[in-house]
C-alpha cells in the first residue's frame, strides 16, 4: 500500500498522479501530490516504478502503517527499492537480462 510521498525528493511532476490505475492521489498546485485515497491502493508499485526521484514508498502491506518515518525509509533505501531491484531507472542494471526463469520453459 502506498504510505509516503516525500516532500523533500519529490519533483512535483505528477507521474504517480498519472499512473495510478486507482486514482489514489490528487494533484497539488506546486506541491507534491497528496495520497488522497490510500485504501483505494491496490499495490501495483506502479507509481514506484514510475517516479524518477525515488520519492515515494510502496509497502508490500495491504493494511496501512501505523508509522512511517521518512528518514529510516531513506537509511535503509527503502524509498523507491522497488524500481532499483528490477533495475529502472538512469545507472541501474536491468535485472531481466539476469533473471533465468526462462530456463525452465525450455525444457518444455
Amino acid at each position: 500500500m502506498i504510505e509516503l510521498v516525500s516532500e523533500s525528493r519529490c519533483i512535483k511532476c505528477n507521474l504517480c498522479v498519472n499512473v495510478c490505475p486507482t486514482n489514489v492521489f490528487d494533484s497539488v498546485a506546486n506541491a507534491a501530490p497528496k495520497i488522497a485515497r490510500q485504501s483505494d491502493c491496490q499495490t501495483c508499485f506502479m507509481c514506484e516504478l514510475y517516479c524518477p526521484v525515488d520519492a515515494l514508498y510502496v509497502a508490500p502491506e495491504v493494511e496501512p502503517l501505523k508509522e512511517v518515518d521518512e528518514k529510516i525509509l531513506a537509511e535503509t533505501e527503502l524509498l523507491g527499492s522497488y524500481r532499483k531491484n528490477i533495475g529502472w531507472g538512469n545507472g541501474r542494471i536491468n535485472r531481466a537480462k539476469q533473471d533465468e526463469t526462462f530456463v525452465l520453459l525450455r525444457a518444455l
